[in-house]
């Protein structure tokens, strides 16, 4: 494909008012909503270096926290003619590890830290439209809405942060010539499966105190935050939707095991009752009287309020 014929096929495809694929869809926003040009051949514009830090700071732990799995991903990729990002919500590349000798290359084409790859600045890519729809997406070749972009591959995932708000999106993007199909379907597996151990772990971090836990059938990635009293205090957008929690920012506090589902019919205060119990048995290892003296009632009391609440069965 020429360069003169791919903006000639975006730019038909982006006025068209009969195209509904997602891909048009994208190209369509690009020319249309951002008044962007295919056949521009200007590189992305990079931040100065103290408007760069400033972004870097805002999510330096989270960063931090994302470098681990950076690295590890690079790794298992291995190839050269490929590096791995994390840019922040707005779509500005904030890390990336690279080979020294691909660097010069990916600097030159933009994909270098403190470029905007967002939608409404570079079209149609795998950062920016990740971004723009909130789902993974590759990008391959001549779906890229500038021309200039077409030699590449982008395969990216979105992340979410603890408030149920896109926070990041995590990219692997290549120039090689031998990129196929089914190798794209095998990175992109990766590149989901690293964005969520990304946000399972900055979930986890940001409520050190509390107890995580999976929401049902929610996924890996559904997890609710409990804290002593046992409220879920917080949830992952993947469990925010499986329970139909808020969308977005913080939750109403709610007793976990109604979220979860308790199989019994017990009231509220004799399932409390019954956990208090249950724990002071299980701390003075199966002892009733050791477990009577530490709740400060006698021996027969607890007897009692064992078979009340079915423990002495247990």
């Amino acid at each position: 494909m020429t360069k003169r014929n791919h903006a000639e096929i975006v730019a038909e495809q982006s006025q068209s008012k009969s195209a509904t694929s997602a891909l048009a869809a994208s190209w369509r926003r690009s020319m249309v909503k951002h008044g962007l040009n295919p056949g521009d051949p200007r590189r992305p514009d990079r931040l100065e270096r103290s408007a760069l830090t400033q972004r870097q700071q805002a999510m330096e732990r989270f960063l931090r926290l994302a470098g681990p799995q950076l690295d590890q991903l690079y790794h298992l990729l291995g190839l050269p003619g490929c590096n791995v990002m994390l840019t922040d919500a707005a779509g500005v590349v904030l890390d990336l590890r690279v080979s020294d000798a691909d660097a010069d290359q990916f600097r030159d084409w933009g994909l270098w830290r403190g470029t905007d790859w967002s939608e409404a600045a570079q079209g149609t890519n795998g950062i920016g439209t990740c971004l723009a729809e909130g789902r993974a997406v590759t990008i391959h070749r001549d779906e890229h809405f500038h021309t200039r972009n077409t030699g590449m591959s982008c395969i990216d995932a979105p992340i979410w942060g603890p408030d149920g708000r896109l926070i990041a999106a995590l990219d692997v993007s290549s120039a090689r010539a031998d990129q196929t199909a089914p190798f794209n379907r095998l990175i992109a597996a990766h590149v989901v499966q690293t964005a969520r151990g990304i946000e399972a772990g900055y979930f986890r971090a940001s409520y050190p105190e509390a107890r995580i836990v999976v929401a049902g059938d929610g996924g890996d990635t559904a997890l609710l935050a409990v804290d002593r009293d046992d409220l879920a205090i917080g949830a992952t957008r993947a469990a925010r939707r499986a329970l139909g929690l808020e969308r977005e920012g913080a939750i109403r506090p709610r007793p976990a095991s109604d979220l979860l589902g308790n199989p019994d019919d017990r009231s509220g205060l004799e399932r409390a009752e019954r956990a208090a119990l249950t724990h002071a048995l299980a701390r003075a290892g199966g002892n009733v009287s050791a477990a009577a003296r530490a709740l400060g009632v006698g021996r027969a009391t607890l007897y009692r309020r064992m078979t009340r609440l079915g423990l002495d069965r247990a």
